[in-house]
């Protein structure tokens, strides 16, 4: 008996297929094997197709089923979805896309979000959506509205990356609370889709598909689909959630005061907290979490930090020497004490960082002493710099009532550094796990609850791999290292 989870990432699609029995990953593919294109038509703006998200589906597919042998498609029970967040997807009443998607990177509806955040009220946004408008994807619709009016009126429901390839695989036309939160169109005091913000763009709230839980019946599979991909007709599709959600849950991060991050290009602090809340200077994002209801809240407090592993390869590049690894970086790293004797890096290179307000400071390096410093205490400042901003954020999250015992992370990216995972620990005062999973081995996790094959996450979970345990230690050098940080950050 296997569980099949797909992540829909804007560069590329991964496929998994795990064991039920045993909570095992038996085998794992992506297409393409080079980044997915990203259609710029404008500076600001971009798109992708999301038929081609379906012809990597596929690929995907057809890898993973050759890799297992004796694999019948009658084996597999049920299938889940992660997918890029805030994208839209426009298609008519034959469920035909009417133009690209507008994905999470596009930035040509900032106005939009900016004058609804401003005419709706701002106390008003924070309170019953938890967030700015902004640019996400009520924004990028109110920007299609002005812009394509004629294409507007032919659309029949919109959708986030995830919902549409549900359609495609189901043929229902779905959604969920949670990817509604994270298009900024639920209202958490009313536990609905938010008339107000309906109203103000002047949006038909018919274009919304029916809402149903992350967990649960999405459809079975269509013989059409099944065909193409060489499974069963009437698999079930019992679980969806956007990639930060996804992750967590990926990561068994459910329940109020847990935390999972990620630390790639850019970097993430996803946390749960159990009440409805929100930052009131809107320096992270809050949606809703997988297991979330107004019975029992589950809010995802997110944080995204843009200057992060981006931060290390540019010093790679450009500091360390050439032809260096990135484990020969943290070994000069190493070579230099706690606090990097002075050196302080900002590691925000890498445009606005919505946790300074949407400031883009840049990145700055300080302290440095000509007759003291080389090479050495730069790779650990910037190593440094990156968690002192991951903390920077959490302070942000704890203000809101999250009380940070533990962070969950898959060892990738900058959490193979000791010196990354040390100061992460040693500055937050947080035990670090870290786990062997990734996001499509989530998603067919989240399948299994979904379709009740595991009562609930600790079973699905129980398999989880936990690889390390990082506690914390050095605390007052790591705490007295981020607060001469901190003065250059408010300089």
């Amino acid at each position: 008996m296997y569980l099949l989870g797909y992540d829909i990432g804007s560069s590329s699609v991964k496929a998994s297929l795990v064991n039920a029995e045993t909570g095992k990953c038996v085998a794992t593919a992506f297409y393409p094997k080079k980044e997915a294109v990203i259609i710029s038509h404008q500076p600001g703006w971009a798109e992708q197709d999301p038929f081609i998200w379906m012809g990597h589906l596929k690929m995907a597919t057809d890898d993973v089923l050759q890799q297992v042998q004796d694999l019948e498609p009658k084996d597999i029970k049920a299938i889940g979805i992660s997918y890029q967040m805030h994208g839209l997807v426009c298609v008519d009443k034959d469920m035909n896309v009417l133009r690209n998607s507008i994905i999470w990177c596009d930035s040509r509806a900032v106005p939009y979000g900016q004058n609804a955040f401003k005419d709706l009220g701002e106390e008003w946004c924070l309170q019953h959506l938890l967030n700015s408008p902004g640019n996400f994807t009520a924004a990028k619709l109110a920007w299609v509205k002005e812009n394509e009016p004629k294409l507007y009126k032919r659309i029949w429901k919109i959708m986030l990356p995830g919902d549409y390839i549900a359609m495609r695989l189901t043929g229902n036309a779905y959604t969920t609370a949670s990817g509604l939160s994270e298009g900024i169109f639920w209202d958490f005091q009313e536990n609905a889709p938010s008339r107000e913000l309906l109203d103000y763009f002047g949006f038909d709230p018919a274009l919304l598909p029916q809402v149903k839980p992350s967990f649960g019946m999405h459809g079975t599979l269509t013989r059409q689909a099944a065909e193409q991909l060489g499974l069963a007709p009437g698999i079930p599709v019992t679980y969806r959630a956007g990639d930060q959600p996804n992750n967590a849950l990926s990561l068994n991060v459910f329940n109020p005061g847990e935390i999972a991050s990620t630390a790639g290009t850019s970097g993430v602090v996803y946390g749960v907290i159990g009440q409805v809340n929100y930052d009131p200077l809107s320096r992270v994002n809050t949606f809703a979490h997988v297991n979330h209801s107004a019975a029992d809240p589950r809010l995802g407090v997110l944080l995204c930090i843009n200057g992060t592993g981006i931060l290390n390869s540019w010093i790679r590049r450009n500091v360390a020497p050439e032809g260096i690894s990135y484990a020969d970086m943290n070994g000069l790293a190493a070579q230099v004490p706690i606090g990097s004797e002075g050196v302080s890096i900002l590691p925000f290179g890498n445009g606005a960082e919505r946790m300074l307000e949407n400031r883009e400071t840049g990145c700055s390096i300080h302290g440095v002493n000509f007759n003291r410093h080389d090479k050495r205490h730069l790779v650990r400042a910037a190593q440094e710099g990156i968690v002192f901003s991951f903390q920077y954020g959490i302070e942000i999250m704890e203000a809101m009532g999250l009380k940070v015992d533990k962070i969950h992370a898959g060892l990738a990216n900058m959490f193979q550094s000791r010196i990354f995972r040390d100061t992460l620990a040693g500055v937050s005062g947080a035990t670090i796990e870290l786990y062997d999973t990734d996001g499509s081995v989530g998603a067919a996790k989240g399948a299994g609850i979904g379709a009740g094959i595991y009562k609930d996450n600790r079973e699905a979970f129980a398999s989880l791999e936990r690889l390390e345990v990082i506690f914390p230690d050095h605390q007052e050098e790591y705490r007295a290292a981020y607060e001469k940080w901190k003065q250059f950050l408010n300089l």
